[in-house]
């Protein structure tokens, strides 16, 4: 690993802290909401991409 890449390893203490912080910032009633829409955005994204492989590939033909 180089040395640029020391700073960007993310643990285990890392990453609890980061949870901690998150709880603490939005509560506990708001990170359903938040990850339904993370989730939904993923979808979407995967399904426009998708789309325009589709399309790339029509092209093609």
């Amino acid at each position: 690993m180089s040395l640029y890449m020391i700073p960007l390893a993310i643990g285990a203490p890392q990453i609890i802290l980061i949870v901690v912080v998150v709880l603490l910032l939005f509560g506990g009633k708001k990170i359903p909401e938040l990850m339904r829409g993370l989730g939904s955005g993923i979808k979407e994204f995967k399904e426009a991409s998708k789309e325009d492989d589709k399309k790339e590939d029509d092209k093609k033909d």
